[in-house]
């Protein structure tokens, strides 16, 4: 089972993001978060904030264990950028390119479906084939 939370538009360069991703990447979600307290980079937050939402999709939407979570995928992508001038001399600019991300988790769940004693025993039961004349005559000539 896969569950995904999406951060659009988040106002970290997708270069700086991915150098924190690369550290975590690796690691439980559980694990991720106590250690994105303690990286010194700008993205740590944003990325700490999905990893949380992960989680919690996790827990209420589909009522799974948070020990049982993995990471199947961590993607940065790049999103919109602004573009912004800075005045310098002999009335020239020059360009300022404001830089996003798209931040996705996907979690997998390890947490194996349990099958009940109802649907093994309805398995089991093959439906018993009876006998038909016709096909034993035709053996016979």
């Amino acid at each position: 089972m896969e569950i995904v939370a999406v951060a659009k538009n988040v106002r970290i360069s997708p270069q700086k993001a991915r150098l924190v991703v690369d550290q975590i990447k690796k690691m439980g979600p559980q694990e991720a978060i106590k250690m994105l307290d303690f990286i010194p980079k700008g993205a740590s937050s944003a990325i700490k904030k999905i990893i949380a939402s992960a989680i919690a999709n996790a827990k209420n939407n589909f009522g799974l264990s948070q020990d049982t979570l993995t990471f199947k995928e961590i993607s940065v992508t790049k999103g919109i950028v602004f573009k912004r001038y800075r005045a310098v001399s002999r009335g020239r600019v020059h360009p300022i390119l404001k830089r996003t991300s798209h931040i996705k988790v996907v979690l997998k769940s390890e947490q194996k479906k349990e099958v009940s004693q109802k649907e093994v025993s309805q398995v089991s039961k093959v439906p018993e084939v009876s006998k038909v004349p016709e096909v034993e005559k035709k053996n016979e000539k």
